[in-house]
């Protein structure tokens, strides 16, 4: 069997969320079970790329309305990621130093002509390609039309018989565009119209849903939360929820391992009260605060999705309420945040302080000396973080949504379970409850202690959620 996984992003390749640590790790996994797989992303001029060296596998021309753009898939030399990596090099499209904004944080104008032109690379490259892959997986909106162009349109209808996957990261995003911008669009058969429509836009996440042969979200949580809240789909993911299953993300344990991780300053050996002290000792180099003080960190994209201008109001509540308690955060996102924050710094010397960059070797750092990590989300398809922070011993406070619902049972629950502390609703009243909560916690040691523990034999691989892939992907081929 070959699965071709086809993506915006992939770890370590090209990375700006969730959706890229996923697609870096499950083939990885897949190909250990017994299932060979590959992936697809577009050429960027991103650091890890630009340090690689490629070989030219295929070479095409689209056609997008009257002009004609030449393409070549391309394969990673060295196989360094224990997957083979291909990339479709589209001059003029993908060469830019971001994967979906520029240096300024503006997204890229011509977004729907980029989509267009990967997804067509990638089918023309598989249509003339002597040995076709056995699944095609595809992932968010950026290839959501995939499925839908290789039943209706007759250039590539050649790959119809092969089943589809798709994978919704993040159901706020649809890729929708104006009808005006058709002409963009191949060849298709004009009864296949109204599956490219919802609410009178062409929408490739609703499109995919309607022509991919399974649907998949990143939990079961969220799938139940996206029948109910999806920006306007609510009514096709019930009507199409016989193909639909939730499937929880894994983490690839080889990239987030405390006993090997090469970014922290001492790896895990036997004590995790030892290991937790030190890691936490180096966070004071970049963090100004008072590392005797438990310490709650958060670490991620500063925007409202993930809660984060809840922060601000949130941290100064606590701190002025009189709790002994430092915070640290790393991220970058919204600029109101980015001010709200660095105030804080000024107002609250020693209990908090802030980094705004995006920083993969602190954030391994943060995780292995943190006592907590936050994660106040609005919504959280399945989240990584919480499970990164658990496998380091540092104890989640989440918001009651998505795969933070399915990861972190809380503390009080009577048979033992829990794994940190939940709140229900995104307020700053639940959220200082929690942190209240959380600090209580920290004082009863040895049940701390307990907790600190249990949570890091957690087994959050990617090994289970293969094999629901693999079966997902058998069960197609057997039809």
């Amino acid at each position: 069997m070959k699965v071709l996984h086809v993506s915006a992003e992939c770890y370590p390749a090209a990375k700006a969320g969730g959706l890229g640590d996923v697609v870096g790790a499950l083939p990885k996994y897949l190909s250990r079970i017994g299932c060979p797989t590959g992936v697809v992303i577009p050429k960027y001029s991103v650091k890890w790329i630009n340090e690689h060296s490629f070989r030219t596998i295929y070479r095409g021309t689209i056609r997008l309305h009257h002009h004609y753009i030449p393409f070549s898939i391309e394969q990673e030399s060295s196989n360094s990621l224990e997957f083979p990596l291909f990339v479709a090099n589209i001059p003029g499209k993908f060469d830019r130093e971001g994967i979906y904004t520029d240096a300024s944080g503006r997204g890229y104008f011509d977004e729907m002509e980029r989509a267009l032109c990967f997804q067509q690379a990638v089918l023309q490259w598989i249509l003339n390609s002597p040995g076709k892959p056995s699944i095609i997986h595809c992932h968010d909106h950026h290839t959501g039309l995939i499925p839908f162009m290789m039943k209706y349109c007759p250039e590539y209808q050649g790959l119809q018989h092969i089943p589809t996957v798709f994978t919704i990261h993040n159901g706020a995003y649809h890729g929708a565009v104006g009808w005006d911008k058709m002409y963009l669009l191949p060849f298709f058969q004009a009864e296949a119209r109204g599956l490219l429509d919802w609410r009178n836009t062409i929408n490739p996440l609703a499109t995919a849903v309607k022509c991919a042969w399974r649907v998949t979200t990143v939990s079961p949580s969220y799938l139940e939360e996206l029948k109910h809240n999806s920006n306007g789909m609510e009514l096709l993911l019930q009507h199409e929820q016989h193909k639909c299953q939730g499937v929880l993300n894994g983490i690839d344990a080889q990239v987030w391992d405390p006993k090997k991780d090469k970014y922290i300053a001492m790896p895990w050996s036997d004590s995790l009260a030892a290991f937790k002290e030190a890691n936490k000792k180096v966070i004071g180099q970049r963090f100004k605060v008072d590392l005797r003080l438990p310490l709650i960190t958060f670490i991620g994209r500063l925007v409202g999705e993930k809660g984060a201008d809840l922060l601000p109001d949130l941290i100064s509540r606590v701190l002025q309420s009189g709790m002994n308690v430092a915070f640290a955060i790393l991220g970058t996102g919204q600029q109101n945040i980015h001010h709200a924050l660095q105030h804080l710094s000024y107002n609250f010397p020693g209990r908090f302080d802030v980094v705004l960059e995006y920083n993969e070797g602190l954030a391994h750092q943060l995780y292995a000396g943190s006592d907590f990590l936050i994660m106040p989300s609005r919504v959280e398809p399945c989240g990584l973080n919480q499970m990164y922070a658990m496998r380091y011993g540092t104890v989640p406070i989440v918001r009651s949504v998505g795969g933070l619902r399915d990861t972190v049972p809380d503390v009080g629950m009577p048979d033992n379970s829990g794994r940190g502390i939940r709140f229900d609703h995104f307020n700053l009243k639940d959220g200082h409850l929690a942190i209240y909560r959380a600090l209580e916690l920290y004082n009863n040691r040895p049940f701390f202690e307990t907790v600190r523990e249990h949570i890091t034999t957690i087994d959050f691989s990617w090994e289970k959620s293969a094999s629901t892939y693999l079966n997902i992907y058998q069960e197609m081929i057997n039809l």
